[in-house]
Order: C-alpha cells, then sequence, then structure tokens
C-alpha cells in the first residue's frame, strides 16, 4: 500500500474542510433557481437524506453530489490507491444509502432529483445555464426521478 504524501494531521486538516452542505456548487445551483424563481427549503432534517433542496410546492427534492463521496462512475471518480479496503467499504455503504434515502422519498410521494458534480465541473460538464433549465423544466414536469450528469440530463421514468 503506498504511504500518504502527507502527514496525518495535514490530512485530517484537509478532510476536515470539505463540505457536507452548502457547496459552491449547491450554491451556484440554489441561486440560480431562486432567481428563476423557485422557492425552496434547505436540508429539512425531517426528510430522509436531508435533501439540499426541497420543492414543497412541486413535491421534489433535488440533491447535488459529489462524484467522489458517492461513487458515481464518471471521469472524476477514481478509487484511492491506498487504503482501498477503506475507501470501497465506505463509498459502497454511501451507494447504499443514497438508494434506500431514494426508495424511501419516492415512497412517500416526493419526485427525486440529482445533479452530479461532473455536471458542472470537469471536461464533461455541460453549460450551466442548461443544468439549471433542464431542473426547471423537471420541477414543472410530473416526472418521478431526474438526473443530471456530465454531458447529459435525462429523466428516470
Amino acid at each position: 500500500m503506498p504511504a500518504d504524501i502527507v502527514s496525518p494531521a495535514t490530512r485530517s486538516r484537509m478532510m476536515s474542510g470539505i463540505r457536507g452542505k452548502n457547496t459552491k456548487l449547491e450554491l451556484a445551483i440554489r441561486s440560480a433557481l431562486h432567481r428563476a424563481g423557485f422557492r425552496f427549503r434547505l436540508h429539512r432534517k425531517d426528510l430522509p437524506g436531508r435533501p439540499d433542496l426541497v420543492f414543497p410546492r412541486y413535491n421534489a427534492v433535488l440533491f447535488v453530489h459529489g462524484c467522489f463521496w458517492h461513487g458515481h462512475e464518471c471521469h472524476l471518480f477514481r478509487w484511492p490507491k491506498s487504503r482501498e479496503d477503506f475507501w470501497r467499504e465506505k463509498i459502497g455503504k454511501n451507494i447504499a444509502r443514497d438508494l434506500a434515502q431514494y426508495q424511501a422519498l419516492a415512497d412517500s410521494g416526493w419526485r427525486v432529483g440529482m445533479i452530479w458534480e461532473c455536471a458542472l465541473k470537469g471536461k464533461a460538464r455541460l453549460p450551466f445555464d442548461e443544468v439549471v433549465d433542464q431542473c426547471s423544466i423537471w420541477l414543472k414536469s410530473g416526472i418521478k426521478t431526474f438526473e443530471v450528469s456530465g454531458h447529459e440530463a435525462r429523466p428516470v421514468i
């Protein structure tokens, strides 16, 4: 197993700086959707997974997911070379928890949308306005689930 290139204290400081909510991407999406006239609640604790954006009027929730932490198979995701067993277990649990939370939301009558980091960053990113437009269209539609990732925006039926 390759050694880490930084000290444990430095790694700990770096990892503690990673945000779980109010990320730059989430703030950008929130701002754009608010400008488009959508009103929402943030991180509702009474809903499974504490969705990033909750649109009660549209009975919809929206998650803005980081590709690494949620195991998205895209160009931004790479399995770490150190502590492989730890990371595979951690990210695997994240994926399983996400799926259970999406199902619980759907079972409660919520429509679930996901915006992946790769839709807004990296070589496969989409134009920001296109991502916001696709979200707007989905929110106004009756489509149950929605996903935006690099190079594509699609309803999941």
